[in-house]
């Protein structure tokens, strides 16, 4: 650490907001004891695996709207968008070079651990990752658990000793911090900052080098977007969640898993909103960790479900992630499927498609390519039928190593939650992951879950999806 440095950096990669963010309280933190002004610093690469207009749309959103937060908060907020592919390359270490030290996000996804690695490698200043992934510390645990029912009793017995702690709601809240006022003009003239009126253009969103076959939808990012997510949910959908959301006629799910997978809106303060609403105190907790997934919170049937979803299933992607290098690689899938889909990977398929059917919804299945359209044209995908979605590609594909670079560049391409750890359980479960064998021993799928699209529309009313998503 360099005392005499300029600034305090934060360099926010992973948690894009400027709330609830325990590396943004870690930021404010050494700037308090320093004395020194505070820069968030965000960047956006135009280069990344699967860039389109889509992706970057949604993070402009955020960094258009921080841009303006943070300038009535009194920070320093310097956001920057390369305009081609490399024009980015030094800025990081421009800056890092005038601070006192670095803090960053510690986050598994993506490529973002190896990118903080090689940043620190080429600083010459501290860098300080902090994590705020979750509810659970992703470090809590030290190996990859192989199902749901394991890590929840492991997160039953470890987490009531976090719950006490929680970032910072108003983290400038009576903040007094000496201010930066500017940046050198020799930086800022190579890597202009992005003010808020150009973040919010279209036009010149539309002149970036990323994919444009890839546009944007009607859901739009930031922190003020998620909130209204959030109040809704809890206002409209919370009552009506644990029976209908699997039924994708009906809208009770949240919504917020894009708003969580680019950091915009934190864990914490869903769980935080989502108690205050149930009344709810640690006392209300389970004596016992059993691993069940009711009644442990001790909360309503719905409410339970949801945390269900946002903690354990959430969090439970994240450490394969960090836990298993190969987390996005077939080769990490259970030793049981990847021999039950070897042995009938020579099976025959009535039906077989190629990348590019699949992306064009062009099967034999009306409800596949309803489901494919949906997520060709809203970014998501109902989380009911994207399991069978997942399903009818390994039947449809040659081979199961196939269908999973299928699953995984549809997904990642098109869905504005793609490319997170929770994205990936929900891919890999198709194929065996966080599951146990299933029978009878089936033509292709072997013992892996079948599930069919004739038994899916028995289960829950498809008709309206159809009508709405329809050719």
């Amino acid at each position: 650490m360099r005392v005499d440095g300029e600034f305090v950096l934060y360099w926010m990669i992973a948690y894009r907001r400027a709330a609830w963010n325990f590396a943004l309280d870690r930021a404010i933190e050494w700037a308090r004891e320093l004395k020194k002004p505070l820069m968030i610093f965000e960047a956006l690469r135009c280069d990344y695996p699967w860039a389109s207009e889509r992706i970057h749309g949604f993070v402009v959103d955020g960094m258009a709207e921080k841009s303006e937060r943070l300038e009535e908060a009194g920070i320093f907020y310097y956001p920057y968008v390369e305009r081609a592919s490399g024009a980015g390359k030094g800025l990081l270490e421009q800056l890092a070079a005038r601070a006192c030290l670095v803090v960053t996000d510690d986050s598994p996804s993506f490529f973002l651990a190896r990118m903080v690695r090689s940043a620190a490698a080429r600083t010459r200043v501290l860098v300080e990752a902090v994590e705020s992934n979750g509810l659970l510390p992703v470090s809590a645990a030290t190996t990859a658990f192989p199902a749901a029912f394991a890590f929840r009793r492991f997160l039953q017995k470890e987490l009531p000793a976090h719950l006490t702690e929680a970032p910072k709601a108003r983290p400038f809240a009576g903040l007094r911090l000496p201010q930066l006022k500017a940046i050198p003009g020799d930086v800022v003239q190579r890597w202009p900052a992005a003010s808020a009126e150009t973040l919010r253009s279209s036009e010149w969103l539309a002149g970036l080098p990323v994919d444009h076959r890839v546009g944007r939808v009607a859901t739009r990012g930031g922190q003020s977007a998620a909130h209204e997510l959030l109040r809704k949910f809890l206002a409209e959908g919370l009552a009506r969640y644990a029976e209908s959301r699997n039924d994708p006629d009906v809208e009770t799910t949240s919504g917020l898993s894009p708003y969580l997978h680019f950091g915009q809106i934190s864990s914490h303060e869903i769980f935080h909103a989502l108690m205050e609403r149930e009344g709810w105190s640690e006392r209300k907790l389970a004596v016992r960790a059993t691993g069940s997934r009711a009644g442990w919170w001790g909360v309503s049937d719905a409410a339970e479900m949801f945390l269900d979803q946002l903690v354990t299933w959430r969090e439970l992607g994240f450490n394969m992630a960090a836990r298993n290098a190969e987390y996005d690689r077939y080769e990490s899938l259970p030793e049981w499927a990847r021999r039950t889909l070897a042995k009938h990977a020579e099976d025959e398929r009535a039906e077989v498609y190629r990348l590019g059917a699949f992306a064009a919804a062009r099967t034999h299945d009306p409800l596949w390519n309803a489901a494919q359209r949906q997520l060709t044209r809203e970014g998501r995908m109902h989380n009911y039928l994207r399991m069978l979605w997942g399903k009818k590609i390994l039947e449809w594909s040659r081979a199961p190593e196939e269908a999973l670079e299928i699953m995984v560049e549809l997904n990642n391409r098109y869905a504005l939650d793609g490319r997170d750890p929770n994205s990936y359980s929900g891919i890999f479960w198709c194929l065996g992951r966080y599951d146990r064998p299933w029978g009878p021993e089936r033509p292709i799928f072997g013992t892996v879950r079948y599930m069919s699209s004739e038994n899916t529309a028995r289960k829950v009313d498809v008709r309206a999806y159809l009508r709405r998503y329809g050719e």
